[in-house]
């Protein structure tokens, strides 16, 4: 199941590639935007576990990702040691964008997969 699990992500990664491509982004700073569409105004803890990222390379690819202007951030208001990481206008749009690029892949992948997953039963059952 565990390779089952880890070639659909990567089939995933390689459907998202021309449209990560386009925009200029890694599948890490898209894990980014999407925790970031599903869940506004993250601090940068909860953002690592968020987009599934360790906390060294969150740093490094949100400072690019406000470089570009996709991503902002900004001091939380009560506790001023704390980071808030949002989307920017235009990060929200490229998001929507690519949110609707995921869903329509997430709805191919599942299809396959679940036919796979059929099939491994049945000739499982059939031994």
């Amino acid at each position: 199941m565990l390779l089952l699990l880890k070639r659909m992500e990567r089939q995933f990664e390689l459907g998202l590639q021309p449209l990560l491509g386009e925009f200029g982004l890694t599948i890490e700073q898209w894990r980014i935007m999407a925790a970031l569409r599903e869940e506004p105004g993250q601090p940068m803890s909860v953002l690592a576990q968020s987009a599934v990222l360790p906390a060294a390379s969150l740093t490094r690819h949100v400072d690019k990702l406000v470089e570009r202007g996709l991503v902002l951030r900004r001091i939380h208001t009560s506790d001023k040691r704390r980071v808030i990481v949002a989307l920017s206008p235009v990060g929200a749009t490229v998001a929507e964008r690519l949110a609707s690029a995921q869903r329509g892949l997430e709805e191919m992948i599942s299809k396959y997969f679940q036919m796979e997953i059929h099939e491994r039963s049945s000739s499982a059952t059939q031994r």
